[in-house]
């Protein structure tokens, strides 16, 4: 099954990929690695989730907010490669929540993005993967999910 058919499945699709929020590439390819910068849980060009998790946001709003992140590393991943069929598996995945001061479920925020990984790439989502807390993200993000993987040659 593709991987358009599990995410519709799952009633999602892929959004356009956002444009990146400074003077950086979205997707920067070296020999078999690709490297996603962070994706922020963008909507239609709107940041969909903003705040803090633990305080303004719960943690299935920040579950939620991985999810979408790790929808748009998917569409830069499929807009830089043509789809999925080089893609050979998520390597890394960083994870960074904006939270409130004594909030330490970061992980499970991050799930959000691993959980969607394994659900629609199968196989290729077993990934190592960090979670950070911050006190505040770039645009007001909820989360940022930056990917590493492995792809076949051309």
């Amino acid at each position: 099954m593709s991987v358009q058919q599990k995410l519709a499945e799952l009633g999602l699709e892929l959004p356009t990929p956002p444009q990146p929020l400074g003077s950086y590439t979205a997707v920067s390819e070296a020999g078999n690695l690709l490297f996603v910068s962070g994706q922020v849980p963008l909507s239609e060009g709107k940041m969909a989730y903003t705040g803090r998790v633990g305080e303004t946001l719960t943690l299935e709003q920040g579950r939620k907010a991985a999810q979408l992140a790790a929808l748009n590393a998917l569409a830069q991943i499929s807009r830089h490669l043509g789809g999925f069929e080089r893609l050979h598996h998520i390597v890394r995945v960083e994870g960074h929540v904006s939270s409130a001061e004594g909030f330490y479920d970061q992980p499970a925020v991050i799930d959000g993005a691993s959980d969607l990984f394994a659900a629609v790439l199968g196989e290729k989502a077993g990934h190592a993967r960090t979670a950070f807390s911050h006190s505040q993200l770039p645009a007001n993000a909820a989360v940022i999910v930056a990917v590493i993987a492995q792809i076949l040659p051309a």
